[in-house]
């Protein structure tokens, strides 16, 4: 006798939906349908998503701009130059520029053994990068390979003097 593939479930929400479980093994069905069982069906689950989605849409532009305030307020107390690149772009790669050199700082100077002089020189470079892009790149990064990846930085991401390039 072959096992069943579909299971009529009963969902926590109260609405009863037949699930076709033959793409699971044999030997999972049965605990799979148990696991639906103490879920929202599919509709109430959608649907309650949907009703908390401004929320977190809410909550990630509060955080978003809480971000951006802290980039800004650091870039200019450390005298970086604004970034180059799409207008979409701008603000995130601002905010990533913040968080790698943060990261650095922290891994190189507060945990590390490097001296303010060495960080100076670093931010230097950091300052000769202006593209936006760059820094979204490197948003995962370790703080602490920052200035390999700013010594392995094109000439294509540094800024230049000149307006007519």
């Amino acid at each position: 006798m072959a096992i069943r593939t579909s299971w009529a479930v009963q969902h926590q929400c109260g609405h009863e939906v037949t699930h076709d479980l033959s793409g699971r093994p044999a030997d999972r069905r049965a605990g799979f349908a148990r696991w639906l069982a103490s879920k929202d069906c599919t509709g109430c689950w959608r649907a309650t998503r949907g009703a908390d989605a401004p929320s977190k849409e809410q909550w990630l532009a509060a955080k978003r701009a809480e971000e951006q305030q802290a980039a800004a307020e650091w870039a200019a107390q450390f005298d970086m130059p604004p970034l180059e690149g799409p207008e979409r772009a701008l603000d995130w790669g601002e905010r990533s520029r913040h968080q790698l050199m943060s990261a650095a700082h922290t891994a190189l100077v507060i945990e590390g053994a490097w001296s303010e002089t060495d960080w100076a020189d670093l931010e230097e470079k950091a300052r000769t990068v202006t593209r936006a892009g760059w820094w979204i790149d490197q948003r995962d990064a370790e703080g602490a390979d920052l200035l390999e990846l700013l010594d392995a930085a094109t000439q294509a991401d540094r800024g230049t003097e000149n307006p007519f390039r």
